[in-house]
């Protein structure tokens, strides 16, 4: 199968050498940051000098990018995706987006009779190296049956949850959770050091209490030791993917009080120059307030 692939960065990059690396697809990649291109072209897979180049020809067109806008323009803009792409061929998006935004696209590109899939992924750059990430699909399901040994090559764990969008709120939902797991987390600790318990100890008994959750091992491989730099998965990001919940629920009607209250709490860390470092970087915001470290 011949592969398009948009947008290679701390994400996509892992991702689409997984591709190169465990199948025998062909690959042609197009990014602005030629260093990342040549990661992948080192590996095997083609470079291409424009997101047409990228498009023409190839069965599955896959974008990996930061934002919606970012989406928006690769995929609608001049001389985007919609403009090269042909019917026979399918999209794949693989960020995560807005719900509303992959109706738009979604749209725009059926009215060319061009199959499309949101396929957002979770577990990280780490997950994403180790081709360990879960991946939730929105669209059809003959088209996802027809995506599957792809998207299989970079995923252990690809879940089909029903239309197209389904696949975005799906990790709208997930990353919401993960991020107000990690605000309550912050809290405890602070407040445990703050009596005077051992970090690690205190950790301990929360990883294997009712209190756990997948925060534990990120909150100890980033904000214990302050490793915030380069991010697993930057605070800006993750402000946005929690911003786009929050939208989805101001559409919906549903009160989401513990999502309001972290992203006001991202919103901080943010406003305190910690947009670009690791999301655990929340816990900064109460170590700055309290003149107090969690882990001295």
């Amino acid at each position: 199968m011949k592969v398009g692939f948009i947008g290679v960065g701390n994400m996509g990059g892992p991702m689409c050498r997984n591709i190169v690396k465990r199948s025998n697809h062909q690959v042609t990649v197009f990014d602005l940051n030629a260093s990342a291109v040549k990661a992948c072209t080192d590996l095997g897979a083609t470079a291409a000098g424009s997101v047409a180049e990228a498009t023409v020809g190839a069965d599955l067109v896959m974008t990996s990018l930061p934002m919606p806008r970012d989406v928006e323009a690769v995929a609608l803009g001049d001389k985007g995706i919609l403009a090269s792409i042909k019917p026979g061929q399918t999209y794949i998006d693989l960020s995560t987006n807005a719900p509303s935004m992959v109706k738009k696209i979604g749209a725009a590109m059926a009215a060319k009779g061009i199959a499309m899939l949101d396929a957002p992924v979770s577990g990280g750059t780490t997950g994403a190296e180790a081709a360990t990430i879960a991946i939730m699909v929105g669209g059809d399901r003959k088209v996802f049956d027809d995506a599957l040994p792809v998207l299989q090559s970079f995923s252990a764990n690809v879940i089909h949850m029903g239309g197209l969008g389904t696949g975005t709120v799906a990790k709208l939902v997930n990353n919401m959770l993960s991020f107000c797991n990690m605000a309550a987390l912050t809290e405890g600790m602070m407040l445990g050091t703050r009596y005077g318990l051992d970090p690690d100890k205190l950790l301990n008994v929360i990883a294997s209490s009712s209190g756990n959750s997948n925060a534990i091992r990120n909150f100890t491989l980033r904000a214990l030791p302050g490793k915030y730099s380069p991010p697993s998965f930057a605070l800006d990001l993750a402000y946005k993917d929690l911003h786009l919940a929050l939208e989805l629920g101001d559409e919906l009607g549903v009160p989401l009080p513990q999502g309001s209250s972290t992203h006001t709490l991202q919103r901080l860390a943010r406003g305190m120059g910690f947009g670009g470092d690791d999301s655990t970087s929340v816990l900064r915001v109460y170590e700055t307030m309290l003149n107090h470290k969690v882990k001295p």
